[in-house]
Order: structure tokens, then C-alpha cells, then sequence
């Protein structure tokens, strides 16, 4: 369903605004069920979609996006349209609007977002404590948003996710670079805001400041990767170092006109260097050597007339004038033009002054109206060179995601793993990233974990609470997602068949805003997998069936497992206490029994956190409750009941028995010593030839 796959790569991407079209407005279901997910987003209608196609024709790939993609242009015209008309026409740095190719990234649900915790904890829904928190060692901000893309939307091409790894693996041991580049990246501004505002014509000189310090970083930075051998320099860090444009015409323009520390106003003056305009020049010399001027022309009519007392004054009524008592009257020369007549004096001008109060009085406009014009032609012309800026700043980004990478790679003595297309997940020595990190009491555990398409397709891990099956598990898919990202991973070894699509059924949910029931959530999220999930895909079911009475949860859980065997071929960890389940590997080929080892020392269950090989009988549940601080009455009480169900006084409903024991529930008659173990007999409860 196409309005699945769109609210599935809505709630991957989570926007801040949506641009939905008559179409998608009407069908209020699907508005409720967008708003219910992403309750913050702004839902704007758009309209006339067809006539806006005219706005792709000016983009790169405008043309053949009409000519094959037909929805698609219409969905990226509608929000030219809508951007042209909120931006007043200022969006010529969009030069190209590409489609999201969903066959080239692996997909994400939201419930595989949400239960992994890829970009918030599942606590309280922050940053902290997830996947995105550990993998962040960005310095730029648009290195962290790409950062944040790489991680939403992972890889599934081999050879590009390698390309990756190279380049990764060429910073760490590219001598000095992992050391030398975060610095110079920490000097990177937001290039692409800046470019935005550029266009919008919001931008300040302080902004075309920070873009040319930045354009000077990205000098340092190519000149670094340039310095490294070529024969041992990865063709990405090649690529990238091509794409980073010096921009050494466009730090000279922005130096040889704009001051060191500009003012934030772009109307008030002061932007623009000393000696660049002559003529702004002389209107500075006019604003700030104005009283010197006037005191010579006062000194030198006085010379010339012979009037001692004559003064120049101004007033904001007559502005510059020449002030003669009526005593020095007839000294006054012909070229003297009266202005004024006062009790004791006479006022005049000159041409000489009445050019000069022109030139003072419109020097401060005339100045800031000059400046303002040499500003607005330098950032016309960094939006001419707005291609070259924005390919600049992606490259930048792309640096700065593959630098964090290595430094989280190093810091957190992460491995390069194998990737390839076979059907083979391989790891060794496994650790999850984001739990090893925190201030646990005791040391983290690593985990070997063997997938296939043989006799490993499907791991039946059984074993109590908290003794770490999530962990493993999540781990596994957490490690999975990472080698397809482009990063190293927490092992020492790990060979990644790539997946197509990673599914997560975990734990128990309630959305009662949405009315569903955990019961509900489990069969919803169940289904999405038993339909969507292929061979090539990596399935994490953390219990199933557990909201419903036991032989009902046992009995779906049962299909399930079958179906995914059977049927779907796909790489499965199915974490179960349902031990029955662990019956399905006598007779499936491709289950392979697990378990997280535990021992009981002196009535106390100790966690190894290790998964091994083979089933366990035991949940350990009152041992866990004990260690959860349930209180002595009740354990003891419970293990006095568990004893009494074990030795079938009651049955699994809490009913007692009359007359029957557990074999004749499950069809087979005889002495307890005499028919099919439990297990056995479970399975012909479930599975009838």
C-alpha cells in the first residue's frame, strides 16, 4: 500500500511540516492516523500541483523528473510552489530535487526506529541514552544532520557501504588526520543556512563573515587530504577532497570588502573595509573630520575679510551658515549671500559652504545607502556561486560524519566488518553500543551471534528476565544497522550479509492514545512482519503472544515461528518463555536452539549473560521477582504454587486437575513414565500430521 510506505517515510523522517494534497487532506484516517504518530507536525494543504510543473524545468534534473516520474515532479513542484511563495521568489540556491531511492537504503518502520531507540530512548523520549547519542562526534551542523540521514536510512548496496568503510578506515590511519581535521571542522559554519539566507536576503555581513571563515577552513582541510599518498588515500576521501572548493576568489571578494567584526544591521553602515571605495572613503573623511573643515574655513574667511569675529555655525532650520555683526557690516564681500537679518547680526552663505553642507549633511545617508549597495552586489555574487558553496558544504558534511565515525570507531574499539550479499550475520564477541557505555556495576558481556540460511535461519533463545536476551538481541540488530550505515562496529569480527529491512517485535506496549491494547500492538506489529519481511531481511522478536491466556499466546507464537521458517526465510532471533517452542528445532532444519546461561549459587540465580548453545527448562521468574524486591511473603507463596503446578495439581489456567494429567490434555493417554515427554507431546498438540 503506497499510503503505508508514505507514513512509514514520514515517521522515518520526521518533518516539521508537511505539504499534503486534496487527496491525502480528505482522507481523514490517514490525517489522524499522521497526526497520532507526529502529534507536533504542521499538515499544510496544497493546491493546483499540476500547474506548478513549470518550476522544475529550471533544475538539473527538472526534465527527466517530468518524463519518468510523474508523481513525483508533482510532489516536488507543489513544494517549489509553496516555497517560492513563502520565500518570496528567493529559492535559486535549489538547483536539483532528487527522489528518495527506496531501493537503494534499507527500510525502517517506525516501530523498529522506536524499539532499537536509533534517535530517542524509549524512557522518555530524549537523545540521551541512544544509538544517535554514541555515534555523534560531529562538529557542524550539517555534519550532524547527515549524520542523523545515515543512520535513518542505511545502506544495502555492498559496494557503496565499503566505499564507507574505506574512507573511515583511511582517517584512523591517515596519520595525524583524526587529530588534525575536528579542529579545523569546529571552524565550519552552517554553509547551507547561510546559503539559504543568501537568497532569501536575509543574510548579514556577520553571516558572509562566517561563510568565509568557513571557506577558509575548508582550504586547510582539502589541503590535508591532498597531502595524504595517493596510493593509499580511499577513492571517497579522493572525491571529497575534489568536490571541497577552495573558494579562494570568493575569501579574497569577502575580505578586500568587509570588516573583521561587522555590526549585525546591514543598514546602519560600518560593513565595508577602508580603502576599498573611494568615494565611501571621502564621505567618512567628510563624517569624521567635519569640525576640522569647518574650524580652517572659519580661520580663512576671517584672514580673508578681515572680521575677527566671524564664526560658521550650524542649526538644523538654515544648516551651515556664516554669522557677521552688524559692526563688520560693510566688510562683508560681494560673494556673500545674505540668509538672515538678526538684532545684531547678519547671517550669510557661500557656494563654498552650501557645497559642503551638502556633502555633510548627506555623506551619513549617501555612506550607508553605498555600503548597503556594495554589500547587496557581494552576496548577488555568493548567490551566483551558490552551486559551489552548497557541493562545498555537502562534501564538508559527509567529512565530518566519516571523522566522527573513526573517532567513535577508536574511542570505542570498534572493528571493520566484512559486508557482502550473502545470507551470512557473523559476529563475534557482539557488545551493544549503547549499554556498554553506561555506568553499570558490572562489566558488559559480549555475544557471539551466527545467522544463515541453513541450519541457523531461526535462533530460539529462551532464558529468564534480565538475564539479557534483549540486550543480545538488539545488539545484533543495532550492529547490523551500523555496518550498513557506513561505520565500524562493536566486535571483533562481523561478517554482514546485507538485510533489506530490519523488524522488531519487542517487549510489551500500550498506545492507549491510539486504543491499542499490548495484545493489539504485538498482533499489528506481527503481521506487518509475517507480511513485509523477505529472505534477505533480519527479524528480532523479543516475545510474542504473552497479552492473551497461555495456550492462545503459545499457540500464535507457535505459527509464527513456523511461518517464518517455512515460509519467509528470513534471519530470525525469536526470544520466547514459551519453552515449548524450543521443540520446533527436533524437527525444523533451520532452528537452532539458544539460551542466556544462568546458575543458581546457593538459591540465588547468577546472570553470565553469555548465549549459548541449547535449550533451558527454567524462567527463573520467582528468582527474578526476589531480585525485583517482591516481598518475602509473596515469593514464598509463589514458589509453594509453581511447586503444586509442577506436580500437576493444578492446570495452566490455575484450575485443579480432576482425573487427568497433563499427557491426556495433550492427547496422549498412558503413565506419566510411559508417553512422549512434554515437549514432544506439546509439539503434537500444535503441529498434527
Amino acid at each position: 500500500d503506497s499510503r503505508e510506505l508514505l507514513l512509514e517515510e514520514l515517521l522515518r523522517a520526521e518533518p516539521r511540516e508537511i505539504l499534503l494534497p486534496p487527496t491525502l487532506t480528505s482522507d481523514e484516517l490517514f490525517v489522524k492516523r499522521l497526526m497520532g504518530h507526529l502529534p507536533t507536525v504542521v499538515i499544510t494543504p496544497a493546491q493546483d500541483f499540476e500547474l506548478a510543473t513549470v518550476n522544475l524545468e529550471v533544475l538539473e534534473n527538472g526534465g527527466d523528473l517530468i518524463s519518468h516520474q510523474p508523481a513525483a515532479s508533482l510532489a516536488a513542484a507543489g513544494a517549489l510552489s509553496y516555497l517560492s511563495s513563502t520565500q518570496k521568489g528567493r529559492i535559486g540556491h535549489i538547483t536539483a530535487v532528487r527522489p528518495l531511492a527506496e531501493s537503494a537504503v534499507m527500510r525502517l518502520d517506525e516501530s523498529t526506529k522506536r524499539n532499537l531507540e536509533l534517535v530517542r530512548n524509549m524512557h522518555n523520549g530524549e537523545r540521551e541514552g541512544s544509538l544517535l547519542e554514541v555515534m555523534d562526534h560531529t562538529t557542524t551542523a550539517a555534519g550532524a544532520r547527515k549524520l542523523k540521514r545515515w543512520l535513518l536510512y542505511p545502506l544495502i548496496d555492498p559496494e557503496r557501504i565499503r566505499a564507507r568503510h574505506d574512507a573511515v578506515e583511511g582517517i584512523i590511519e591517515g596519520g595525524s588526520l583524526l587529530r588534525e581535521l575536528p579542529p579545523i571542522l569546529g571552524r565550519i559554519y552552517d554553509i547551507e543556512r547561510i546559503i539559504g539566507r543568501i537568497f532569501a536576503g536575509t543574510a548579514n555581513a556577520r553571516d558572509l563573515i562566517a561563510l568565509k571563515g568557513s571557506l577558509e577552513a575548508a582550504s586547510e582541510i582539502r589541503a590535508k587530504l591532498t597531502s595524504m599518498p595517493a596510493e593509499g588515500r580511499p577513492a571517497t576521501l579522493t572525491d571529497l577532497s575534489e568536490r571541497i572548493d577552495s573558494g579562494d576568489d570568493l575569501i579574497h571578494m569577502m575580505g578586500q570588502r568587509l570588516v573583521v567584526d561587522p555590526p549585525h544591521s546591514v543598514r546602519e553602515g560600518g560593513m565595508i573595509r577602508a580603502g576599498f571605495s573611494p568615494e565611501l572613503d571621502e564621505m567618512r573623511d567628510l563624517m569624521a573630520h567635519g569640525k576640522d573643515y569647518i574650524a580652517r574655513l572659519e580661520a580663512k574667511e576671517r584672514q580673508a575679510t578681515g572680521i575677527g569675529s566671524l564664526k560658521v555655525r550650524y542649526n538644523k532650520v538654515f544648516g551651515y551658515y556664516l554669522e557677521v555683526t552688524h559692526a563688520h557690516r560693510d566688510k562683508v564681500p560681494d560673494h556673500y549671500l545674505r540668509k538672515q537679518t538678526l538684532v545684531n547680526a547678519e547671517r550669510y552663505i557661500t557656494p563654498e559652504l552650501k557645497e559642503y553642507e551638502e556633502k555633510v549633511l548627506g555623506a551619513q545617508e549617501r555612506s550607508r545607502a553605498l555600503e548597503y549597495e556594495i554589500f547587496s552586489q557581494l552576496r548577488d555574487t555568493l548567490s551566483e556561486n551558490a552551486s559551489r558553496l552548497l557541493a562545498t558544504a555537502d562534501a564538508l558534511a559527509t567529512l565530518d560524519v566519516l571523522v566522527s565515525l573513526a573517532l567513535v570507531a577508536v574511542e570505542n574499539d570498534y572493528s571493520r566488518p566484512k559486508v557482502d550479499d550473502s545470507q551470512v550475520i557473523d559476529i563475534r564477541d557482539g557488545r551493544h553500543p549503547v549499554v556498554e557505555r553506561q555506568n553499570f556495576t558490572e562489566r558488559f558481556v559480549p555475544n557471539d551471534v551466527l545467522l544463515d540460511d541453513g541450519q541457523n535461519m531461526l535462533l530460539m533463545i529462551t532464558g529468564p528476565n534480565m538475564a539479557g536476551k534483549s540486550t543480545a538481541m538488539r545488539q545484533t540488530a543495532l550492529i547490523v544497522l551500523m555496518a550498513q550505515m557506513g561505520s565500524f562496529v562493536p566486535a571483533s569480527q562481523a561478517h554482514i550479509g546485507v538485510v533489506d529491512r530490519i523488524f522488531t517485535r519487542v517487549g510489551a506496549t500500550d498506545i492507549l492514545a491510539r486504543g491499542q491494547s499490548t495484545f493489539m500492538v504485538e498482533m499489528a506489529e506481527a503481521a506487518v512482519i509475517l507480511k513485509e519481511a523477505t529472505p534477505k531481511s533480519l527479524v528480532v522478536i523479543d516475545e510474542i503472544g504473552r497479552g492473551t491466556s497461555t495456550f492462545d499466546g503459545l499457540a500464535i507464537a507457535w505459527a509464527v515461528a513456523e511461518d517464518l521458517h517455512d515460509r519467509v526465510h528470513a534471519r530470525t532471533m525469536f526470544a520466547t518463555h514459551y519453552h515449548e517452542l524450543t521443540e520446533l528445532a527436533v524437527t525444523k532444519p533451520g532452528i537452532k536452539n539458544m539460551n542466556i546461561a544462568v546458575r543458581e549459587w546457593k538459591g540465588e540465580v547468577v546472570f553470565l549473560r553469555r548465549l549459548v548453545e541449547g535449550a533451558t527448562s527454567r524462567s527463573y521468574g520467582i528468582q527474578v521477582a526476589r531480585l525485583a524486591g517482591l516481598p518475602g511473603r509473596v515469593v514464598k507463596r509463589a514458589t509453594e504454587v509453581l511447586s503444586n503446578l509442577e506436580e500437576d495439581e493444578f492446570d495452566e489456567m490455575g484450575q485443579p486437575r480432576v482425573g487427568e494429567s497433563r499427557h491426556e490434555v495433550a492427547g496422549q493417554e498412558g503413565l506419566p513414565g510411559e508417553g512422549p515427554s512434554r515437549g514432544q507431546a506439546q509439539y503434537q498438540l500444535f503441529h498434527k500430521p
